[in-house]
């Protein structure tokens, strides 16, 4: 027990911040539960980000009953690519992508055959509540596939890669670049078997690799080094981080986005419990980047100022860049 608490002291100094913490001192000091709807509910999420002019995949419609399911032939049309994902789903269950039709059929992105009857009773499921967050009756959305940008064809196994930045008050504190595995079977779930990758903040360089808890450099499937990959349009990924504060008013909050071939960052969902493993991506706690955050807060509220999402960035990048930014 002894041995325990010593080892925990000396991770609470280096800052590493636990769930209690988390729950206690960020999650319910700064999100309010009338809020929590905005983020649970991927539809809602979506509305509100186009209505703010934020770029999040097309949504091509909703199925919100069991009779609706007869809509799905009018709303996918000719389209040979879609995802149908449960609005209130976590994790990245439920979650169907087609990538191609086949005579008749569908091909998912992992190359299995479907018919339209698996697609119907797979929607069915969605509307049971079967991958909903508390098992509530849920909806579900059919909205564009996202097509990874070709940076990530070395570093990444199938699925699409996705960024998760956290941010507190509209600032980001940390970021992680999520890659598929076989493992995983090619979603971006660090909990599946995903590599979670360190992101410099100032940079938009990758770090380390964490996967199924051990320090990696390189993709278990590819073999290429995860590490030292420049992520292109940095600047607007932080930019989108930082804009989702006033878009949801949540003040702790982890945005996933993804990179698009043709269409750039792309939000995906917001998350009023971003998870922890984030730390161990990037080496270092959250405590005292939020510390540090919160410390700016109180300050500039002394001052009777607040900071735009330009200036936030620029806060962040100088104080918690491993790298300095390269001079123009």
């Amino acid at each position: 027990m002894f041995g325990f608490w010593k080892t925990w002291k000396a991770l609470e100094a280096r800052g590493i911040m636990g769930i209690n913490r988390r729950n206690a001192d960020y999650v319910l000091k700064y999100n309010k539960r009338s809020l929590y709807p905005i983020v649970d509910d991927k539809i809602i999420t979506k509305e509100r980000a186009i209505a703010a002019g934020i770029h999040v995949p097309e949504l091509y419609g909703v199925i919100s009953t069991e009779k609706e399911i007869d809509k799905l032939d009018e709303i996918i049309g000719e389209r040979s690519d879609f995802v149908i994902k449960p609005a209130q789903g976590a994790g990245g269950d439920g979650i169907l992508v087609i990538a191609d039709r086949f005579e008749g059929r569908y091909r998912t992105v992992s190359g299995k055959i479907i018919s339209h009857e698996e697609i119907e009773h797979q929607i069915s499921s969605i509307l049971t509540g079967l991958y909903s967050l508390g098992g509530h009756r849920d909806r579900a959305l059919i909205e564009y596939r996202v097509i990874p940008d070709q940076i990530f064809k070395s570093i990444s196994y199938e699925g699409v890669p996705d960024i998760r930045i956290i941010v507190l008050m509209g600032y980001p504190v940390m970021a992680m670049l999520r890659l598929p595995t076989r493992q995983s079977g090619g979603k971006a779930n660090l909990h599946q078997g995903a590599i979670g990758v360190g992101v410099d903040l100032a940079t938009g360089l990758t770090l380390r690799g964490t996967w199924l808890n051990n320090i990696i450099t390189k993709h278990p499937d590819t073999t290429n080094a995860v590490d030292g990959v420049q992520l292109p349009y940095w600047d607007g990924f932080m930019k989108l981080a930082a804009g989702c504060y006033e878009l949801c008013g949540l003040g702790y909050i982890g945005v996933d986005m993804v990179l698009d071939q043709e269409k750039g960052p792309l939000i995906l969902e917001l998350n009023a419990r971003p998870g922890l493993n984030i730390q161990i991506a990037n080496d270092c706690g959250l405590t005292l980047r939020t510390h540090a955050v919160e410390a700016r807060l109180e300050e500039l509220k002394a001052r009777g100022v607040t900071e735009t999402v330009e200036e936030r960035m620029a806060f962040v990048q100088e104080m918690f860049g491993h790298i300095p930014p390269v001079e123009g």
